[in-house]
């Protein structure tokens, strides 16, 4: 659905462009007090002052709206996450806390595998309910546009009604967050090619990608390029292959242990590198001349005790930061952005206009959306985030509590309470 809206008396926050901001850039907002902002058919049309809401007849087609002074943000980009899946592993969050490290747990059978089980247990109707719970609840919290992976299915049959399922609710005239789709089929090695890795990687390029290709059911492919799961030439060889056949590219990199997955993902232009808690410095330069976007995911570090990616020395590199929730059943499980927010801002060492732009037009960038969404310009997607105070520094001081009011998706209002 869209519609023609006018939000008058707004305190607009928003980063300007149709590119990830790098650098010093990302700290750059314009904000403009008593901002009208027009949507017309679901975009964009006018951003500037006010200039009469009855003007002529022309504005009796559009809903008003007064914002009262309060912060209008572009709809924030949620850019990884995985939130079509089956069943839970509450029980494993309980070993975390007794200790055991997330690898450990892989290894006696928990952790991906497990909801791989329950994933494939599953029909498309069962998984299209449980993400759409998900979806509802990230609208609440200011978010318009989300990117969800694959991978827990890791046979061609669950992989594709993963797929199927976010390419329904894209589709879904009712939708109140667009969903970019990932295939990630190379998130694990399923039990059935247990020491037989290349040969799984061999499956996915000739029996599974072709068809996800050829049936439009993503637009990227990731691989979760890490020690004991998928190595440097595993992961260039799956890329590769992606990359002719038509998709853009992405890295779980460097998240364990310092692989190089950062490294890698400069080498073949990758469109974003994710997680990075060991990236080296001399792959952080290469992302940065390379134009690789470092999505960044405190929540997981923070789920896992591990240490926070090195924002602050990513963006002093040179580099264009995004955030992101990577909602999943296992290593996060948690959507929120506003403890994203915190934690970026107190851990991360980033300023509140650095995660502003991060989880929005960078986020967009991370998606190859950079010209259609991710900031409030005409043009663009009318996606807003409206704050319920006129201060956009309350993101991250209201320490994971939602301040967003009302969500716009392509002019159409959901006010969060």
């Amino acid at each position: 659905m869209a519609e023609n809206l006018i939000i008058f008396n707004a305190r607009l926050v928003t980063p300007l462009g149709t590119t990830a901001r790098k650098g010093k850039e990302m700290a750059e907002l314009m904000v403009m007090d008593n901002a009208t902002v027009e949507v017309t058919d679901g975009l964009i049309t006018y951003v500037g002052p006010s200039r009469g809401e009855e003007r002529d007849g022309y504005y009796r087609r559009y809903w008003h709206y007064n914002a009262r002074g309060r912060c209008l943000l572009p709809g924030f980009v949620d850019s990884h996450t995985h939130f079509v899946f089956g069943g839970e592993r509450a029980e494993e969050f309980s070993w975390r806390l007794k200790g055991e490290s997330y690898m450990s747990i892989m290894q006696r059978g928990g952790g991906i595998v497990s909801t791989v089980g329950a994933t494939r247990a599953c029909n498309f109707i069962q998984l299209r309910n449980n993400a759409e719970t998900f979806l509802k609840r990230m609208s609440l919290m200011g978010v318009t546009t989300v990117e969800g992976k694959s991978g827990y299915g890791l046979d061609k049959d669950t992989e594709l009604m993963q797929l199927r399922v976010m390419h329904s609710l894209a589709n879904d005239e009712r939708r109140r967050v667009d969903v970019v789709p990932t295939f990630l089929g190379a998130h694990a090695v399923p039990a059935e090619y247990a020491g037989r890795t290349d040969e799984y990687v061999d499956y996915l390029i000739r029996e599974v990608m072709p068809c996800v290709v050829k049936n439009g059911l993503a637009e990227f492919c990731d691989v979760f390029c890490e020690q004991g799961v998928f190595s440097i030439e595993q992961s260039r060889r799956l890329l590769l292959a992606a990359r002719q056949m038509g998709l853009a590219l992405k890295l779980h990199a460097d998240e364990i242990v310092p692989l190089g997955g950062a490294g890698l993902a400069a080498e073949l232009d990758a469109v974003s590198a994710d997680h990075l808690l060991h990236a080296s410095d001399a792959d952080i330069r290469a992302m940065a001349e390379h134009g690789v976007v470092a999505t960044l995911l405190p929540l997981t570090a923070f789920a896992l005790k591990e240490p926070y990616a090195r924002g602050r020395e990513m963006i002093d590199a040179g580099c264009a930061v995004a955030l992101a929730t990577d909602l999943n059943p296992g290593s996060c499980f948690s959507g929120s952005i506003p403890l994203t927010f915190a934690l970026a801002c107190i851990y991360m060492k980033m300023s509140i206009e650095e995660a502003i732009t991060a989880l929005t037009l960078n986020g967009a960038a991370a998606l190859n959306r950079a010209d259609r969404i991710g900031s409030i310009e005409v043009g663009k997607k009318g996606d807003f985030a409206l704050l319920n105070t006129p201060n956009y520094h309350f993101l991250p001081y209201y320490i994971g509590m939602n301040c967003v009011q009302t969500t716009v998706k392509e002019g159409v209002l959901y006010p969060a309470g």
